[in-house]
């Protein structure tokens, strides 16, 4: 599990996010300057835990920082597009810090460090990649019910999924099928809406991306499900081998390549 978590991580810390946040105009020094500190904290998840791991990740909480303010100051009006970028710029905080304090080997807030060590995806991938994805597909269909309605889905059950941390496994759940209801919601848009008018080369990573959602959706909801009802729901090391890397690679990279690929058509 560790192996994959690790790669999983450094895909969206080093490749993904750069990606996401120059498809939504985050500032351009931003842009430049993320990989420079995004590499050396993906190095740190392939070191021991201790005070050496945590600093080289230090630098990447700065600058998660930096990014959720100017998020959160660019955000200038309340509709469902801009407050799913403005919370999914500031999601990478979240994250930086679960991963500062799991490289240290600190309990943070008394989470145990295999909790830390998972929220750091959530946060990347939930939190950032899709929530800008949503909103990218509600400005595509010009701020449509649906697209709306999955602009507020996505971010708000993220939320609720981390309240569930504190609350229990049925707040847990709620976020899970929240989250669940926009990213769905982004796979018919994306489908029925979006991918007709694509240019060729971005149709089958659309198509790609938006049925791996059905699947890695189902898994969520099994999982969260099954700490609430007796169900059979997989592994954590089976999660992340199949929820997490068909998110990363299926939905994520295919998603983002797609809208680059579309960004650059319209350019």
């Amino acid at each position: 599990m560790t192996v994959l978590l690790s790669l999983v991580d450094a895909l969206a810390m080093v490749v993904l996010v750069p990606l996401a946040l120059g498809l939504v105009g985050a500032p351009a020094l931003l842009r430049r300057v993320w990989p420079w500190l995004a590499v050396p904290a993906a190095v740190s998840l392939w070191l021991p835990r201790g005070a050496g791991a945590a600093l080289l990740a230090t630098p990447y909480l700065v600058l998660t920082a930096v990014l959720a303010v100017a998020g959160l100051h660019g955000l200038r009006r309340w509709a469902a597009a801009d407050v799913a970028v403005a919370t999914g710029l500031v999601a990478p905080l979240v994250a930086a810090g679960a991963l500062v304090a799991e490289r240290a080997g600190f309990r943070l807030l008394g989470f145990p460090l295999k909790t830390l060590a998972l929220t750091v995806p959530h946060l990347h991938y939930a939190g950032l990649v899709a929530a800008l994805v949503a909103a990218l597909a509600c400005r595509a269909t010009g701020g449509s019910a649906l697209g709306r309605a999955a602009a507020w889905c996505v971010p708000a059950g993220t939320g609720v999924v981390l309240v569930g941390y504190f609350l229990g496994d049925p707040v847990e759940l709620a976020g899970a099928a929240l989250l669940t209801v926009g990213m769905w919601l982004v796979a018919v848009l994306t489908l029925v809406r979006i991918r007709p008018l694509a240019p060729r080369g971005a149709r089958a990573l659309l198509l790609i991306s938006s049925g791996i959602l059905v699947v890695t959706m189902l898994l969520a909801l099994d999982w969260a499900a099954g700490h609430v009802f007796t169900l059979p729901h997989l592994s954590i090391p089976w999660m992340v081998a199949t929820h997490g890397v068909l998110n990363a690679v299926g939905f994520a990279l295919c998603a983002l390549l797609a809208w680059r690929r579309m960004e650059a058509v319209r350019q």
